[in-house]
């Protein structure tokens, strides 16, 4: 069990208590961020629905492992939000690269890239988005993805080299749209009623299981109706939650999921991550930061151009807002936003030596998330929104009598 789980000691926990039928209806995995906690909860419902005795073979071909490790099962619904787009195209450079030289560990990377899309597309299940304005053109989008995917599935021969490339850069641009056009910051209390009422439909056969990614982004409303079925949980169903923020995570809720603990791999464990899976031995940092080598802008370009935003406010100074979406190409996957953000509240540090200073970062805390929000969440233009961040951050600024100082 748990094979696929590299340098994580969690993942012989969850197998013992399976094998010892302790393991219950409702659990949450918590630890930091690219710890294995999607990888084990994935694998976690493999094993639970698998048809054979001892359950959970690594290399067991019955129906429903088969369908699990491709992603494709009708018993596992997978909720929340994610950035997919940069291991989608990190997987998709490796399996073309393997397909390229015919590698012996082609198949292997030809799964990492399908599974790569469909922990995306997962999210996107008609049964989730059901009354959702968005569903048809979700719809179409998923239809089309579908449609290339099939073409580099199994047990299709792959075409040549040059229509692989192609293939795979086609389906990476729609995963792309896909995700920062419709994929929410935050679960929609609709997907959880319309998750609930799944549920409740007697599974066939095998059990059934509910992953909910990023479960401290959820409202207050989603919460609720997320602890209404978790005080009294289908019989057949698993819930499956993770999180890197487990203080976040309402109390009630914390009451009801037995609590299993990721850490956090050493840089050494993560290198030997990106080697197994990716075939990269070069790479020597985290898988976070290898992972952002994909972005079409680097993480230091991102950075000078947060530099520039907030020293403009630093020095009363308008700056070129245009200039600076257009250097972070609209800032396109939406994770160069977050980064984008992350370096002002870097740039802001040093304020928090003073009371004022202290009490003005936490005021323009309050408006950087307010951006993200008019961004991620209503689709404003990130122009607008950053122009509303600059006027704020200003009289912010202002107010404090010129806080903000400039960001080496």
């Amino acid at each position: 069990m748990f094979e696929n789980l590299v340098n994580q000691e969690a993942g012989k926990q969850i197998a013992n208590d399976i094998r010892n039928n302790r393991f219950p209806g409702a659990v949450l995995y918590s630890g930091p961020e690219a710890s294995g906690k999607l990888t084990a909860a994935l694998e976690t419902a493999r094993i639970l629905s698998c048809h054979e005795k001892p359950q959970g073979k690594w290399l067991c071909e019955c129906p429903s492992c088969l369908q699990h490790k491709a992603l494709v099962c009708s018993n596992l619904l997978l909720l929340g939000p994610r950035d997919c787009s940069l291991e989608i195209t990190a997987a998709a450079k490796t399996f073309t690269e393997a397909h390229f030289i015919n590698a012996k560990y082609k198949d292997a990377t030809r799964y990492l890239f399908l599974r790569s899309v469909r922990k995306l597309t997962l999210r996107f299940n008609s049964i989730l988005w059901e009354g959702d304005s968005n569903l048809n053109k979700i719809g179409s989008l998923i239809e089309e993805i579908n449609e290339n995917l099939e073409q580099l599935d199994f047990p299709r021969e792959l075409p040549d080299i040059t229509e692989v490339k192609k293939l795979c850069e086609e389906i990476a641009k729609l995963c792309t749209k896909l995700e920062n056009d419709y994929l929410y910051d935050s679960i929609p209390v609709n997907q959880i009623r319309n998750m609930e009422a799944w549920a409740h439909i007697k599974s066939e056969e095998g059990k059934k299981t509910v992953i909910i990614e990023n479960a401290e982004r959820m409202q207050n409303s989603v919460r609720n109706a997320l602890l209404k079925i978790l005080e009294e949980p289908p019989e057949d169903v698993v819930f499956i939650l993770l999180t890197s923020k487990r203080n976040a995570i309402m109390q009630t809720i914390l009451s009801r999921v037995r609590n299993y603990n990721f850490l956090e791999r050493s840089i050494e464990e993560q290198h030997d991550v990106t080697e197994r899976v990716f075939h990269n031995t070069d790479f020597k940092g985290s898988i976070n930061d290898y992972l952002l080598t994909y972005l079409p802008v680097t993480p230091g370009e991102i950075k000078t151009n947060s530099r520039t935003f907030y020293n403009s406010v630093a020095n009363r100074q308008i700056c070129d807002i245009e200039e600076i979406v257009k250097n972070c190409k609209d800032f396109y996957p939406r994770i160069e936003l977050r980064l984008f953000l992350l370096n002002i509240v870097q740039f802001m540090r040093p304020m928090l030596n003073t009371q004022a200073g202290s009490e003005a970062v936490a005021k323009a805390m309050q408006l950087l998330r307010n951006c993200s929000d008019n961004i991620t969440l209503y689709n404003q233009k990130p122009a607008s929104a950053l122009e509303i961040l600059l006027r704020d951050l200003f009289a912010l600024n202002n107010s404090f009598g010129g806080i903000f100082c400039a960001a080496m």
